[in-house]
């Protein structure tokens, strides 16, 4: 111990200072050294364990790291479908509107109250009664009408016998005329035995008698002319009187309404207050307004728009995968079976916004598809089978043609590809690559 802390002086080589050993604290004691040499220790030999199995480790892995992964992915063959997805709603090909009559007497304005109403989405056969409007008022016009009619028919009775008579009587008149007339003719005729101013007399009285026959002879035809205006007068009012009795008894009978064909009757909605509601018993429904309908569950098509932009590549009897939201566990089958010919707008939408209705047949039926479920339909605009096939993403185009790159034995070769049928996420390849090949995911 007092060799480490007080070491022999050694001899100094000639010609040189003589070196001192360095002296210590006084205050330090030899214990308190020998531990600092141990904690000195410990901390190099915890430095030394953290750079060989933390610090080492982790440089190693991130050298590990930097090592570039390209993805690839094989050529293959198959089949490629461009498919575009359109939303609609369900709707009947055949069908038949039910609309309340079109009343065609003076009160055919006046809104009808429904009395009796089948059960929406209820079975009906042709003949099945569908609707009975309440005409109770109509009925009460209709006897007053009726009152009327025979009230006319009547007067026509009664003036044609007045007029038998006036006719009887001129007929009557005439003959008394001819009567005088041919009197006054003998008269003249004796003429030899009268004085000149008896002879003048009795043919003034034969002229006079003349002219008054001849006189009711004319009033005989126009006597008959006005008793025959007078009578068809009669008879015009008696036939509208009819005619508007007919008319109301054409109405009365539409108040009851029957199915004009077998299928599903389905009301239509009406606003009420805030909201639209399905109309039910005790509503009014104004003359022509279309309340119910009845379709053929076997004949549903799903009614939706497309955009005029995308109108080209429609078809008609493009197959379609078809669902409806309210069944999303069915898969139903259809084709495109009609196209609009004229861009509409939507009343919600910009004025340069253009759909073009389109109607996509379902095929065959299923008896929960009803009209006005939403829906969509997934339709096949192109199609090509044994093709090649790779991700559309491995695709690029430079100066108008298209490349993908192929694996070789020294990396990745950009080769010229023909494509033939693209969609969103494949493309079919005409010549350029082979089957099985084995090409960059990404450029």
């Amino acid at each position: 111990m007092s060799a480490i802390l007080n070491p022999t002086p050694q001899s100094t080589p000639p010609g040189q200072p003589e070196r001192l050993a360095p002296a210590l604290p006084p205050d330090v004691p030899a214990s308190g050294k020998k531990k600092g040499f141990l904690i000195l220790a410990l901390v190099a030999g915890g430095a030394w364990a953290a750079y060989e199995y933390g610090y080492k480790p982790l440089e190693a892995q991130k050298a590990q790291s930097t090592v570039v992964v390209i993805p690839t992915t094989t050529v293959t063959r198959g089949t490629l479908e461009k498919r575009l997805r359109i939303t609609g709603s369900t709707a009947a090909r055949n069908f038949a509107n039910v609309t309340a009559p079109m009343i065609r007497g003076p009160e055919g304005n006046r809104p009808m109250v429904l009395l009796k109403m089948i059960t929406s989405g209820a079975v009906v056969k042709t003949g099945d009664l569908l609707a009975q409007i309440d005409g109770q008022t109509l009925q009460d016009h209709i006897d007053d009408v009726r009152d009327t009619v025979e009230a006319a028919n009547a007067d026509v009775r009664k003036r044609k016998a007045e007029l038998e008579i006036d006719w009887k009587n001129l007929e009557q008149t005439i003959q008394v005329a001819k009567a005088d007339l041919d009197k006054a003719k003998l008269d003249a005729s004796a003429g030899e035995v009268r004085t000149e101013v008896e002879r003048q007399l009795l043919q003034l009285a034969e002229e006079e008698a003349r002219a008054r026959y001849q006189q009711l002879q004319t009033d005989l035809g126009n006597t008959k002319k006005l008793q025959e205006a007078d009578l068809a007068i009669l008879n015009f009012t008696l036939e509208r009187h009819k005619r508007h009795l007919g008319r109301h008894d054409a109405d009365v009978k539409r108040f009851v309404i029957y199915s004009p064909m077998d299928g599903l009757a389905v009301l239509q909605s009406t606003w009420g207050g805030s909201s639209m509601r399905t109309i039910e018993t005790g509503d009014s429904v104004s003359p022509g307004q279309p309340f119910m309908k009845v379709v053929n569950p076997a004949s549903m098509m799903l009614d939706a728009k497309i955009n005029q932009a995308e109108s080209d590549e429609f078809r008609i009897s493009q197959p379609a995968q078809m669902r409806l939201d309210a069944f999303p566990g069915m898969q139903l089958t259809g084709k495109v079976f009609s196209i609009g010919a004229i861009a509409t707008g939507g009343w919600r939408q910009n004025a340069y916004i253009r759909s073009i209705p389109i109607k996509l047949a379902f095929d065959g039926s299923d008896p929960r598809m009803i009209p006005d479920l939403s829906g969509s339909a997934d339709v096949v605009l192109d199609k090509v089978e044994n093709a090649l096939l790779v991700p559309k993403q491995s695709v690029y185009t430079e100066n108008g043609k298209s490349f993908v790159e192929v694996k070789s034995a020294n990396g990745f070769v950009a080769r010229e590809v023909k494509l033939g049928l693209v969609n969103d996420t494949h493309a079919s390849i005409v010549s350029g690559v082979n089957e099985g090949q084995e090409i960059r995911l990404h450029r």
